[in-house]
Order: C-alpha cells, then structure tokens, then sequence
C-alpha cells in the first residue's frame, strides 16, 4: 500500500509540474484560446428548441433600483421567431448572457415611452445589425411619439452608423439596413402582425397621463400570452386577456411603498417620499392584479414590473400577502423567469434561467 501511495504521488507530481510547465508555453496558450474561444462563438440559447410559445422575462423591475434586476422586458418567441416588447435598462446584457439568437429578432414593441421601457433601443439595434445580421431596417411598433424616439436615435447615432460601415464595410454594416422602420399603433386597427399562424393584437390600457398606453396580445397555434405595460386595473386589459394561458401584469406593493415613503421622510429624502405617493395613481395593487387575472380565466399570473422589486423573502412575503386565498396559479417574476406553451397541448411550464 505504501508503495501504491508513493506511485500515485509521484504520477501527480510529474503530472502538475508537466502541466505548470505547458501553461507557460506560448504555443500551448495559444491553443487553449482557441478552444475556449470556439465553445464561446457557438453558445447555446437558453430558448426552447421545440414549437411552442415563449415568453421570457428580460427585465423584472421597476425604476426603483435593484441590482440583481433590469428594467422592463419581455421576450416572446413565436416558433422560431423573436419579438422584444420594451428595452429597459439591463435588458440586452440578460439576453446577451443567455446566448439570444439576435438574428431570429423581427421586432420590437413598445407598450409605453418611459425611460425605464425604451432605455435600450440603441443596442438592440446594433445587436440586431451587425451580430444578428438583420436584412432589413429594425421593425419598431409602439404608441404615439414612437417615430420621435426612433428618428432621434438615428440622428445621434449617425456617425456611428458611418464609422462602422466605413471601417467594417457593407457586407458587415450596410448602411442601408441602419435605423428603423417605425410603425405608431393605430389602435383602430389593433393587429400588428397575423401570418396565419401568428397574431400580435395591441389593445390600450390605462396609464394616465401617459396617453396611450398600451398592452398586447400574442396568439400562437392555439397558445397565447397577454402582457400588460404599465396600467391600473382596466376592464380593457381584462376583455383583451380572455382566456390567455399566460398574463405577464405590472405589480404594485401598496405596503411597500408606504415603507419607502415613510423612511424617505424620515432621513430627508424629498424625491422619494414624493415618488413613492405619486406612482401609486398610475399602477395596480397586487391583489387587483389578481382580480383582474381571475376576471380573464387567466390560466397563469406572472408578475413583473414590481414596485418595488422585493430583495428579500420578507419582502417578498409582504408583497404577495393575500394572494394564496384568491389564486394558485401565478409566480412573482425575476430575470429569466420564462414560461413555455407548447404546441398541441394545455401545457404551463414555468422555469427560470440562470
């Protein structure tokens, strides 16, 4: 036995030193860089691979600050397609990390003109542009104002768009494929896209004084998703919900806002004892997000867009006190929380990315 373990430590001592010796080999450096490099370049996507319905959320927070969160997001992949509907702050660097096709992107929605829901549209444009090799100018839909958004982008990012072509030429960054083909949502007629086996329905909500505001719908071989923007309870989102297997809502912690607002007096904080008043007009409590989901046979809840967004389990607790008694079936959202909707069947399958 002893002259087993003497063997055995001899081995691992030729072996470490023989592998401290090859890492400081330039040729033997080189060629774990290009490993690693390789596994990188073709990552796998966090996104089902089979027909279904998708929705994934990007961003679960409001903007009161929290750091393990972004601002408003919801991806929605349709089969093979992908449409974003807002582009909070630290939206793109969630779905950069989970490996998102940029090139499966066709569009993307906005529900209202917020800062906290438009905040990115830049970079969704060049990830879209160059990395995902779009052939066509980024389909952007939302409400009135949504052609100022898209046409100051293009103005300041003029240059930019330039120096890339330039440097990088048409077969990388046309120049002809930079900007947007912006459509404003005439809620008269509400269906943005339908292909026969798609259907994405805008419908209002309210979110005074913005004006409009708005929520939509998405249909998909007999799956569907509703999401709702920012909003009050409105019987609109309700009627445009109907039915829906999956209600991504806005939620609305009363309780904790008091909190806030108590400590923001307290310490002398005159923005966010105003703030935290002054939001509460404009947005839903929990329980009649629950309400209104019942209203709709909703057939899952997920909340996201939380103000604000609860960082610990006794926060947590607090926020969703009560909803047990009214509803079984929902998740209070973090980023990655994603629900899939399989095709052909009743199936809910809530998960959440890491």
């Amino acid at each position: 036995m002893k002259k087993l373990i003497k063997y055995l430590f001899f081995i691992t001592l030729f072996l470490g030193v023989t592998i401290f010796i090859l890492l400081r080999q330039p040729w033997f450096q080189d060629k774990l860089l290009d490993r690693a490099i390789g596994s990188l370049a073709t990552p796998k996507s966090v996104l089902p691979e089979n027909d279904a319905l998708t929705g994934l959320v990007c961003g679960s927070r409001s903007p009161i600050y929290d750091p393990n969160r972004a601002e408003a997001c919801i991806l929605v992949q349709a089969g093979d397609d992908i449409y974003i509907f807002d582009t909070g702050n630290g939206s793109l660097k969630n779905l950069t990390d989970w490996s998102i096709p940029w090139g499966k992107v066709k569009a993307i929605f906005y529900t209202h003109l917020h800062s906290d829901h438009i905040s990115e549209l830049n970079e969704f444009h060049l990830n879209t542009w160059i990395p995902g090799r779009r052939n066509e100018k980024l389909k952007v839909y939302g409400p009135e104002g949504v052609q100022m958004l898209t046409d100051g982008i293009e103005l300041a990012y003029t240059k930019d768009f330039i120096f890339r072509n330039e440097h990088h030429g048409d077969t990388i960054a046309p120049l002809n494929i930079a900007g947007f083909n912006t459509h404003t949502v005439d809620l008269s007629n509400p269906v943005l896209v339908d292909n026969g086996s798609l259907k994405i329905t805008a419908y209002s909500v309210t979110h005074d004084p913005v004006d409009p505001a708005l929520g939509f719908r998405i249909d998909y071989k007999g799956r569907s998703i509703s999401i709702s923007g920012d909003t009050t309870y409105d019987e609109n989102l309700i009627k445009n919900s109907n039915n829906v297997d999956v209600l991504f809502h806005e939620s609305m912690s009363i309780e904790l806002l008091n909190i806030l607002n108590r400590v923001s007096k307290k310490v002398g904080n005159m923005v966010g004892e105003a703030v935290t008043i002054d939001i509460q007009d404009y947005h839903t409590p929990i329980l009649e997000v629950v309400e209104a989901a019942n209203k709709a046979n909703v057939g899952h809840l997920i909340f996201y867009h939380h103000l604000p967004a609860p960082r610990t389990s006794l926060m947590e607790n607090i926020m969703y006190r009560g909803v047990d008694e009214i509803s079984k079936n929902w998740t209070a959202s973090h980023d990655g929380t994603m629900a899939v909707l399989p095709v052909d069947s009743n199936e809910i399958l809530i998960t959440q990315v890491k």
